[in-house]
């Protein structure tokens, strides 16, 4: 499955492009099929020859940050499964998804 599709490509707003939003919209949602880590994607951009992702990832912690569209393609999960991309994902602002995604895992606010 492809992460970085022409239409996300095209619709991702430039890296710090939604800097200083306390509400950025996220437009994709990535994910391990096989553990719990997860990339709410808000920013990208091409860098040398690879893409750079802005995103709130959540592992073993929640964190903002930047990931290489090189190293998700590479990385696997426990059970060597890669990461896909949601494809049922509704884009929508930051604190509307965050509460969607804790909502469908059953975690209390």
């Amino acid at each position: 499955m492809q992460l970085l599709t022409k239409e996300l490509r095209a619709t991702l707003p430039p890296l710090y492009g939604q800097e200083g939003n306390k509400n950025p919209i996220v437009y994709a949602k990535f994910f391990t099929p096989d553990s719990d880590w997860t990339w709410f994607i808000t920013e990208g951009g091409a860098e040398e020859d690879d893409f750079i992702f802005f995103c709130y990832l959540i592992d073993f912690e929640e964190e903002w940050g930047y990931s290489a569209l090189s190293e998700l393609e590479s990385v696997r999960g426990p059970l060597q499964l890669p990461i896909e991309r949601d494809l049922y994902f509704t884009p929508g602002p930051f604190a509307e998804v965050m509460a969607r995604y804790r909502k469908e895992r059953g975690e209390q606010d």
